[in-house]
């Protein structure tokens, strides 16, 4: 159990670091090769915000545990908004952008019904991998059609060059996507090894260890982003961690490791993902037409206190 708890904690470690090393120095690679930027800065963000929960689910699905791969997408999701936006908004108030009710959020809502349209029969299988990816592809089009301050804030996510030659920033990227890799199959020997001594099912721990873990990065950015007053990008994370992990980290488990998913995939969880993003969704749509425009720090009480409500339910389910 010690061993196990161990790998668990020391994967995670690795896990944040080396894909931050993996993302900055990729970054960098395809800058001195000239890719556009706008291209580098969607892939940045892409990663930089599902890195860890798409390199853990690939594992996971590839050694056999499908269920920790389906639990990170979900508990990560709920995780996004009810711990990483609450602990934000404690911070501070967080301003809404005028663009957040029009696109984001409702292509986040469309991502999340269909994310439960293809779980609604208990299966992941290659058609549903498909439609998922589809699906992403459709909102990357709406995401940057016409959309000229996007882009902007894209090409400002680029990484400044560290002034070392292509060479050692290519070998940097590939040290760290090694480690990456190495540290996502520690992490989930140690979940599915806890998993097995406690006698919980895999899900469970995908849900609540591994999906807290792959959300650090997040945690981390958001409330660096709100300390600085950076405030669009502290909720910008949450949007867009939540619509890459749906749209493009849940159809890895459906392609690796397609078949029966636990029901209680959609009599909970899906649920209470569904319900975290409509709230976060209508607190955007109200708190937008009010005097200060912005989502006061009490909601996140609200959602801090709707967090450790799912993660007692889930001990009572597990007792």
């Amino acid at each position: 159990m010690l061993l196990f708890s161990a790998a668990l904690i020391f994967g995670l470690i690795l896990l944040v670091f080396s894909s931050d090393k993996f993302i900055e120095h990729s970054a960098l690679v395809a800058e001195k090769l000239n890719v556009s930027p706008i291209i580098i800065g969607f892939t940045l963000v892409a990663l930089g915000t599902s890195a860890p929960e798409m390199v853990v689910s690939a594992i996971a699905a590839l050694e056999n545990a499908p269920e920790i791969a389906v639990g990170n997408v979900l508990g990560s999701n709920i995780a996004n908004v009810a711990l990483v936006f609450g602990a934000t908004l404690l911070i501070s108030a967080i301003p809404v952008k005028e663009g957040l009710a029009t696109k984001e959020v409702p292509i986040l809502l469309g991502i999340t019904l269909l994310a439960g349209l293809v779980m609604l029969d208990n299966n992941l299988d290659l058609v549903d991998g498909l439609i998922l990816i589809t699906g992403f592809v459709v909102a990357l089009f709406l995401l940057l059609r016409n959309s000229k301050s996007l882009e902007k804030e894209l090409t400002q996510e680029l990484p400044e060059d560290d002034g070392s030659s292509i060479t050692r920033s290519l070998i940097t990227a590939l040290v760290g996507l090694v480690v990456l890799i190495l540290s996502s199959k520690i992490l989930v020997w140690g979940a599915t090894g806890i998993a097995t001594e406690f006698g919980v099912s895999e899900l469970v721990i995908g849900l609540t260890i591994v999906a807290i873990g792959t959300s650090l990065p997040e945690l981390a950015a958001s409330i660096t982003s709100a300390l600085k007053g950076h405030h669009d990008i502290a909720i910008g994370n949450i949007l867009g961690s939540n619509l890459f992990n749906l749209a493009t980290v849940l159809p890895l488990p459906a392609i690796i490791a397609p078949g029966i998913i636990d029901p209680n995939v959609m009599t909970r969880d899906y649920w209470w993902m569904f319900a975290t993003s409509v709230f976060l969704a209508l607190c955007i749509l109200f708190f937008r037409k009010t005097a200060k425009a912005s989502i006061p720090k009490w909601v996140g009480v609200l959602l801090l206190a709707s967090y450790a409500t799912y993660l007692i339910s889930l001990s009572i389910n597990v007792s």
